[in-house]
């Protein structure tokens, strides 16, 4: 009687499926579901085995070809070489993603666009001080300061001229054949882009700049 019970216990646990047929049955991957079956080995289990190989050792070769490829730093560098005795420099652009100057704004520039330069919002109170450089902040709240203020005329011309970047200021160095020039050979001008553009006249170039807050 102990050994017929053994033998059925022992035929009973053979049927119990294996962990690994349990997550192929669950997971959401068709292609493991088709090879981790219940049964015996059977053509289909086979045929289904050898296309996910296939296809596992494909992707492996293709990214190990990419991830290579990635690290060989592969570049293209084209040169075209113009004699010319008489050289005609383009415009210079200087762009400064740092548009105006936090130290030249002033109460009246915070309350006309404060929210347009992201400082203040529509109710023109300052949006996440806890965000703000604690320096930065007692700045802009000494400002924002509208307690009894009486706003002026803003002028978005003078504002831009005076908050944006100077060029005699970021200007280091100048020199085009031979001859020094200056801010006063550039000619400013602001662009709906929020970055002041410098013009060089004919005649000058080489231009060596510093951005300067």
């Amino acid at each position: 009687m102990d050994l017929k019970e053994s033998i059925s216990e022992g035929s009973m646990s053979s049927l119990q499926p294996s962990s690994i047929q349990i997550f192929a049955n669950t997971s959401t991957l068709h292609v493991i579901r088709h090879i981790f079956i219940y049964g015996p080995v059977t053509i289909r289990r086979l045929l289904w085995t050898l296309a996910f190989v296939g296809s596992l050792g494909l992707l492996l070769v293709e990214s190990s070809e990419r991830v290579s490829y990635y690290f060989s730093y592969q570049h293209v560098t084209k040169v075209d070489q113009v004699v010319t005795n008489s050289l005609v420099f383009p415009a210079v652009t200087i762009c400064n993603l740092n548009q105006f100057r936090f130290s030249r704004l002033t109460t009246n520039d915070l309350y006309h666009a404060g929210d347009l330069l992201a400082l203040l919002d529509v109710h023109l109170h300052i949006p996440d001080p806890h965000l703000a450089d604690p320096a930065v902040l007692a700045m802009l709240q000494e400002k924002a300061n509208f307690k009894h203020y009486k706003p002026r005329v803003f002028s978005m011309q003078e504002f831009l001229g005076r908050v944006g970047h100077d060029l005699m200021d970021m200007m280091l160095y100048c020199k085009f054949h031979g001859q020094a020039c200056n801010h006063k050979n550039f000619t400013t001008v602001s662009m709906a882009e929020h970055c002041s553009f410098s013009h060089l006249l004919p005649g000058l170039c080489m231009v060596q700049a510093a951005s300067v807050c």
